[in-house]
């Protein structure tokens, strides 16, 4: 066999091996649908309870919610590739963090802590100090800020546009790709489904005795004695008020709240009420995160807050409660912890790439 006829003996195998050995085409994405109510107005902690208030303009659909749970889950969406929403509301944390304040992206150190987003569909308002007034103004909020860094969203919704596993789902749910105010809008669809409705205590409310030990009973009525329901009211334990209770005001500059959205002297040091729901799993405690334990929460609450001249005096006042009467109410706020289902699903990919 002469040289040139060698040549093209050797390339034609090697096409033949090639043309053989190349990976079949990846099958297309198909994503997890969340299952929903059948009406969305069905979302309530428990079936006596107000309906959540869904935006006319953001309905929730199953696909759209599905879509928020990727997002959710997604590192991609940080503005470093190194978190997701999750990273900061993690189930075995109470859907918070576990630390004092909470790391943004870039480990960017932040000034407050991480609340739990249990029933986070129902508050009005937004943030420790409300400054958000609905959850797609929130998200998109902390998507473009220090919490995920994503100070320019146009380069991550390039990103999610050029996935074909996301951009198939951004036109079927929106009829357009992936914006920033829908990847918004597709976070809080998903965050809406996020509702804590059956602790124990639940059960012990809907008529099973025995959900709940006799001791976390005698603590409901020791809540109610300490006047705790003033301001966790109701089956979401919040008021969604704002309340001064003096937790770092002694500081050289303290953390002002509520203030900062609305200039009013009395809202120095307030800050929203957060739900108890969860609240033996989401340590540490407060807007700064300064209470490392329940215990000790329990004890500057019964104590009457922390003394400053906005302490609101109305709603927090020093009751005594005997050892026993402390370790029931302990036992009542444990009853309240929240099984959690959050898991990750599967993520859409760039083909052959990620």
């Amino acid at each position: 066999m002469n040289a040139s006829r060698f040549f093209i003996f050797l390339f034609s195998a090697g096409f033949f091996v090639v043309a053989c050995t190349t990976e079949p085409e990846a099958p297309p994405f198909e994503p997890e649908i969340l299952s929903l109510p059948a009406d969305p107005s069905d979302y309530a902690p428990l079936p006596t309870y107000v309906a959540m208030d869904i935006p006319e303009d953001n309905p929730i659909t199953a696909e759209k919610a599905a879509l928020g749970w990727q997002l959710f889950f997604d590192l991609r969406i940080s503005g470093d590739g190194s978190r997701s929403c999750y990273s900061c509301h993690v189930c075995e944390l109470g859907l918070a963090d576990g630390k004092p304040t909470a790391v943004g992206a870039f480990d960017k150190a932040l000034t407050r802590n991480s609340p739990t987003l249990w029933n986070i569909g129902y508050h009005p308002e937004f943030y420790w100090d409300g400054r958000a007034k609905s959850l797609e103004a929130q998200a998109l909020a902390a998507w473009k800020g220090g919490n995920m860094g994503a100070n320019n969203p146009g380069e991550i919704v390039a990103k999610l546009n050029s996935i074909e596993g996301y951009r198939d789902q951004f036109q079927k749910v929106f009829n357009e790709g992936a914006t920033p105010e829908n990847v918004s809008k597709a976070l809080a669809a998903y965050m809406r489904t996020i509702v804590s409705h059956d602790t124990p205590w639940d059960g012990w409310q809907a008529g099973d005795e025995s959900a709940v030990s006799d001791a976390a009973k005698r603590g409901y009525e020791v809540f109610k004695k300490a006047e705790c329901n003033n301001c966790h009211d109701g089956v979401l334990f919040t008021d969604f008020q704002y309340h001064n209770v003096g937790i770092g005001m002694d500081a050289e500059e303290p953390d002002l709240g509520r203030y900062k959205v609305t200039q009013d002297e009395k809202d120095k040091g307030a800050f929203k009420t957060p739900t108890l729901r969860d609240v033996a799993q989401s340590a540490p405690y407060f807007h700064d995160g300064s209470t490392a334990t329940l215990e000790e929460v329990v004890d500057i609450m019964v104590g009457g807050g922390k003394e400053n001249p906005q302490l609101d005096r109305a709603n927090l006042k020093k009751v005594t409660l005997s050892a026993a009467e402390k370790e029931d109410l302990l036992e009542f706020l444990r009853s309240l912890d929240q099984p959690c289902a959050l898991s990750e699903p599967p993520l859409p990919s760039l083909q052959g790439s990620e």
